[in-house]
């Protein structure tokens, strides 16, 4: 009997280490790295494929559960599938809450600043939290991710944040990212990563319509594609969302955007631009450390909620969780 608890126990731990090292995989050979879409179904959730990829000889998809907005990567091989054009995915997926999110999008891609998905959650106190990781010599900001655990560790473990990550970033910060995965491994953080281009393209002289992702010459699906391949061989998860750098973008580029299956997430609340977080605002901060003002401001808004947060009345929320809220009531399985 000892002897078949010993086993049993053995196989639990051997199993857990296999589910924990499988969510931390690090695609380190990725190749033939592309858009992708297809339905794909293992009872009882269906899926909607967006990427597909090999590694080492196997073939993967990226998948998104669209009730959820959640992301996972997994073999083919586990799935029925079927192949669709991208308007045969958003038909087929028409009355979920992450198509329903992409067409909101788009229809508030006019504006040059601030295109995308603004807010969510407007009738719960609270904010969901976005810190931007723009290409910078300077260190990552670890105080906000220190203060957040401090002050919500009691009523919200692991606390919810969304990290828009440029490819540049993850390239030149090894030892920060490292740190911030280490604090999402030991379940004190919850990370979304959002894609937030890879060289985050910018000029201090040239005008907004043609700066940033919209100066001559931008290679789009380097800039998508590769950041999500960094993501990948970084052990990081690439979310459904997309932040325009410096939340610059046109309607033509929103478009792009969506067309890769994505919804860009702009923000409500830019603190270091002294604008005012409402209920369910979408916060931006910098947390490359270029921008310290916004960075206490923040402190500043979580320290001032100290006994609202402790009686749960004003809370930090997934963005995935924000921006599905709005429309899962009147959801389905697939939309047809």
């Amino acid at each position: 009997m000892k002897r078949l608890l010993n086993y049993i126990s053995f196989l639990f731990l051997f199993l857990a280490s296999t589910v924990v090292a499988h969510a931390q995989a690090d695609y380190l050979k990725i190749t033939n790295y592309k858009v992708y879409y297809g339905w794909a179904t293992h009872y009882p959730q269906d899926w909607m494929i967006i990427r597909q990829f090999e590694n080492e000889g196997k073939n993967y998809f990226l998948l998104v559960n669209p009730q959820t907005l959640e992301t996972k990567i997994d073999e083919p091989s586990f799935y029925k599938v079927k192949p669709l054009t991208l308007t045969e995915a958003r038909d087929f997926f028409k009355n979920t809450p992450y198509i329903k999110a992409i067409k909101k999008a788009e229809r508030h891609s006019v504006n040059t600043q601030d295109a995308g998905i603004e807010n969510g959650m407007p009738k719960e106190t609270g904010i969901s939290l976005t810190a931007d990781l723009c290409p910078s010599h300077r260190p990552l900001d670890r105080r906000i991710f220190t203060e957040i655990v401090s002050e919500f560790q009691k009523v919200e473990y692991p606390v919810p944040v969304a990290l828009s990550v440029s490819g540049i970033w993850m390239k030149q910060h090894p030892q920060d990212l490292e740190w911030l995965k280490k604090m999402q491994a030991g379940h004190q953080i919850s990370i979304t990563w959002i894609n937030h281009s890879y060289n985050h393209r910018v000029s201090p002289t040239l005008p907004l319509k043609k700066n940033f992702l919209l100066q001559p010459g931008t290679d789009i699906n380097f800039e998508v594609l590769e950041t999500e391949k960094a993501m990948l061989k970084n052990g990081l998860l690439p979310s459904v969302f997309f932040r325009f750098p410096g939340l610059v973008s046109d309607q033509q580029l929103v478009f792009k955007i969506t067309d890769f299956g994505l919804i860009p997430v702009g923000s409500d609340a830019w603190l270091a631009k002294g604008q005012k977080p409402q209920a369910g605002s979408i916060v931006l901060i910098h947390g490359n450390g270029n921008e310290p003002v916004g960075v206490n401001d923040f402190i500043k808004l979580i320290h001032s909620k100290t006994k609202a947060i402790a009686k749960k009345q004003w809370l930090l929320y997934d963005l995935r969780e924000s921006v599905n809220k709005e429309f899962e009531n009147k959801a389905d399985s697939t939309g047809q």
